[in-house]
């Protein structure tokens, strides 16, 4: 494995900003700091610049129990060594995974002393790995929006331009991993909700192939396109943490059965820093936007090209011819109304609300939350519409890796929005390049690509083949290790 080199200085603050998790457990290895040391270093950063200072307001909870469970890793390191690569590093986890230390709201008031009965099958490999879970991010209501907005956390701004918004539905997550409140953070992805703040927030995120790690105890969206994964610093952590959630079967998630033996033995084996030599690249101009405000992000995706060709890497341009079929849009509006009413009764005895239509009939949803919210009720999954789209994203998937195999590509490039960090209130769906990945349900990276002339951070895209998600870690290290465009936020150091 080709690990990072950083170096940790011998202040405690600057080894919390933008250490990596190889550097982080390294250091504990050696006593140079603690899981205490770091979950306390982490919290007194979200002190100073979560709801003060700067105000990023990405954080919904704060879990009480975080030093005990870091002092508690710390005893047991001391006994018995390290669980693996996560022992006492500190996480934050978007507000729809299920935590039994925390309310579970999808940031939303309906739900607000809503305590799930267990934790979500990645919250608990998380915590089995030994990672101390610090708390949870404020996230677009209901996952219903890219701007993280919520009737519980209220609007989350992006700590790279405090006038912008840090996208979604993932974005207090986004907005916390880069203003350094957690080594590295979980969100969900169903349209482009893990690669959109990570492209506006400098960060990596990877949506991986439908049914590679478990959506149970989530709050859903879809049935069948929703994806939980990392958003981190690095292309490094996300290796690491896939190493943990990934390939595991989840009886209460049957989609799991196709991640099975689709693992390689460790994603970190793929840090390669010569992985784009003689890789073939195809780049997807459909993509690139020809509006006036999509010129920032088309000159740094120019220079992205330059940056892959210079590593070694051919980059031909490609067309997909039915890339307007692929709606994400559509088929979880079909699976919404069922996909939460299933959630809700997996609450227990216990639960506030019983259906979708209970929630809406509060009305204390944001009010662009309630209109989606409504428009989901009624639908069903025998609807001819819904199995017809269902059938057609199979014909997607399978045309696009067609077209993969007949120019041996070995990744799609492209922006992954494209347009920068949009003011607060706007949202810019049309600018929106989820759906390659999230319709066909192949495996997307997002990583740092650079900045604008204005500061506004951009990411790169790759989409790969189902289950390769070891090649697009091996391009996006070749990449970040050649450019080192991410840097942190200025207003959080």
């Amino acid at each position: 494995m080709q690990a990072e080199q950083g170096v940790l200085a011998t202040s405690k603050e600057f080894q919390i900003l933008e250490a990596s998790i190889i550097d982080l457990q390294a250091a504990m290895e050696k006593g140079i700091v603690t899981s205490v040391d770091l979950v306390k270093m982490y919290l007194d950063r979200i002190e100073r610049y979560d709801k003060k200072g700067p105000s990023i307001n990405a954080m919904i909870y704060l879990n009480s129990n975080a030093i005990g469970t870091a002092t508690e890793l710390d005893e047991e390191r001391a006994e018995k060594g390290p669980r693996g690569p996560l022992h006492g590093i500190p996480v934050i986890v978007k507000d729809n995974y299920n935590t039994i230390d925390m309310p579970t709201t999808a940031s939303s008031r309906v739900l607000k002393d809503s305590v799930p009965i267990e934790d979500s099958f990645m919250v608990a490999e998380l915590r089995k790995a030994g990672a101390v879970i610090i708390g949870k991010s404020n996230m677009h209501e209901f996952a219903y929006g890219i701007s993280t907005i919520s009737s519980l956390g209220g609007q989350t701004f992006n700590p790279y331009a405090l006038n912008r918004h840090p996208g979604g539905s993932s974005g207090g997550t986004g907005a916390a991993i880069a203003a350094n409140f957690a080594s590295f953070g979980l969100g969900t992805d169903t349209g482009c909700s893990i690669r959109n703040p990570s492209s506006y927030n400098s960060l990596v995120g990877l949506r991986a192939t439908y049914g590679l790690t478990s959506r149970a105890g989530i709050i859903p969206i879809s049935l069948t396109q929703d994806v939980g994964g990392p958003m981190a610093r690095s292309v490094s952590d996300v290796a690491v943490v896939m190493d943990v959630l990934a390939g595991k079967f989840d009886p209460q998630d049957p989609a799991t059965t196709h991640g099975l033996d689709k693992t390689p033995d460790s994603y970190a084996d793929f840090l390669n820093v010569d992985g784009l030599k003689g890789a073939r690249i195809g780049i997807l101009k459909e993509y690139f936007g020809d509006h006036p405000e999509c010129e920032p992000t088309n000159k740094v995706m120019y220079r992205a090209i330059l940056d892959l060709e210079k590593q070694g890497a051919s980059c031909l341009e490609i067309r997909i011819p039915n890339l307007s079929e692929a709606d994400n849009s559509r088929i979880p509006e079909f699976e919404f109304e069922t996909a939460i009413n299933q959630y809700l009764e997996s609450l227990g005895e216990g639960r506030s609300y019983n259906s979708l239509v209970e929630i809406i009939e509060t009305g204390v949803c944001t009010p662009g939350i309630l209109k989606h919210l409504t428009a989901a009720v009624g639908h069903t999954l025998e609807d001819p519409e819904y199995q017809e789209a269902l059938v057609n994203r199979v014909r997607f998937r399978e045309s696009v890796e067609e077209l993969m195999d007949k120019f041996n590509l070995d990744a799609i490039m492209y922006p992954t929005f494209k347009s920068p960090p949009p003011l607060i209130g706007e949202e810019k769906w049309g600018f929106n390049n989820g759906g390659l990945s999230a319709y066909s349900g192949l495996p997307a990276i997002s990583v740092p690509a650079g900045f604008t002339e204005d500061g506004l951070p951009i990411g790169m895209e790759l989409a790969g083949r189902s289950f390769d998600e070891r090649r697009l870690i091996e391009l996006a290290y070749s990449y970040e290790q050649a450019t080192h465009h991410r840097k942190p936020p200025q207003s959080t150091l």
